[in-house]
């Protein structure tokens, strides 16, 4: 799939040298704009002894000035999601007007972060001079959640999006690619400057069950009370309003979402961070969830599905593509969960098939991933069980 902006396919074959150079340069003459400004590259773990070279052939032959990407064992290309088939993904971007700067970090630096002009000063960047991020991080390696918490402080309401690396489930082991560079550990990002912005759809795969409430007390990760009520039944009520059809599929997938904006007049599908509900306690009335709730903070219900995931994602994409209207989107990547795709959906290419479907055609590049990095709201968050598209679009 392509536009006139950005290209993206897939490779399936072995490390050939010879013919690599021809995929390459062929992909390079499908993009019809005079010049390559970003290059995302994904690779499966099969190709990690020749990770170097196949970034220096990319790098080359699809002329990129700009390399950037991490290793992940189901791909995504065009309209087409490769699971657990080992090869490559190039996507190539035309980005008019952008001012692009890659930054790489690692867990020394998290550590020895003591606030927001720490990261200005070390990625050479102050917030005004971003519309936003596209990270690759190894998950193994670096302390995502603190990562995660500096960064939205530096930068936040600017969005970060991308995704956490995978490779060898038997082995800890990911790559994170930057230009002609292989890192095994730390992240890479990517700032969107200039004339291009971020636009993102983040599809944590839930529907909405029962109500919006206000947590009226908690602790921790513990909800004792939802609208002054014992948490646990408020649940118990929500669960038993739903059809005994809803109720077999809601058994052991059951969320809470929680709203992160406030100062909305009205809560919808994207405006809530999905967490899960860890245990429930009918004696003493309280629920344990994978966060810290405040009290005040208003909550829903939220139910896991395959099709909960398609009426979620089918609904944000057709309110990007509202939202977006007349604005050129030059092209995109998506960072999928590993346990989405065909597990969950029980068809292929289930997500990217979507996108290209309301917003295509585009070059879109992806990976699978061990978690997905994208905003709700005002804030990054970490997210499981998600679809996370940034879309690279022009800047009005």
């Amino acid at each position: 799939m392509h536009n006139d902006h950005s290209v993206a396919a897939h490779w399936a074959g072995g490390f050939d040298e010879a013919a690599l150079r021809v995929w390459a340069e062929k992909l390079r003459a499908r993009l019809k704009a005079p010049r390559v400004d970003l290059g995302l590259v994904f690779l499966s773990p099969k190709f990690f002894g020749v990770a170097a070279s196949i970034l220096e052939l990319m790098r080359v032959h699809a002329q990129v000035p700009l390399l950037a990407g991490c290793s992940s064992t189901s791909l995504i290309a065009g309209s087409e999601e490769v699971e657990d088939q080992a090869g490559l993904v190039l996507g190539l971007y035309s980005l008019p007007g952008a001012v692009l700067q890659a930054v790489r970090f690692t867990q020394d630096q998290v550590d020895e972060a003591s606030g927001p002009a720490y990261w200005h000063m070390e990625n050479n960047l102050l917030p005004e001079q971003t519309n936003g991020w596209l990270c690759f991080v190894d998950p193994f390696h670096l302390d995502c959640e603190s990562w995660l918490r500096e960064w939205n402080e530096a930068y936040a309401p600017r969005p970060l999006l991308g995704g956490l690396a995978s490779g060898e489930p038997s082995a800890e082991a990911t790559q994170v690619y930057l230009n002609g560079d292989v890192f095994e550990e730390g992240g890479v990002a990517l700032s969107f400057g200039g004339n291009v912005g971020l636009d993102s759809v983040i599809s944590q795969g839930c529907t909405p069950i029962g109500e919006t409430w206000t947590i009226t007390r908690a602790e921790r990760n513990l909800i004792h009370e939802i609208g002054n009520r014992p948490a646990y039944e408020v649940l118990a009520e929500t669960f038993g309003r739903l059809s005994s059809e809803e109720q077999k599929q809601a058994q052991g997938n059951l969320f809470v979402g929680l709203v992160v904006n406030e100062y909305l007049d009205e809560f919808h599908r994207g405006d809530f961070l999905i967490r899960n509900l860890i245990g429930a306690d009918p004696k003493s009335g309280t629920i344990a969830i994978g966060a810290y709730p405040r009290p005040g903070q208003t909550m829903q219900f939220q139910r896991r599905a395959a099709s909960a995931g398609t009426e979620d994602m089918t609904a944000l994409l057709q309110r990007a593509k509202k939202r977006l209207g007349h604005t050129l989107i030059y092209g995109g990547c998506l960072c999928s969960c590993n346990g989405r795709g065909q597990r969950l959906f029980g068809q292929p290419s289930h997500d990217a098939r979507q996108v290209q479907e309301y917003l295509g055609p585009l070059g879109l590049a992806g990976f699978f991933c061990n978690g997905e990095i994208g905003p709700v709201g005002e804030k990054n968050f970490l997210h499981g069980y998600t679809a996370s598209l940034a879309l690279f679009v022009k800047k009005d």
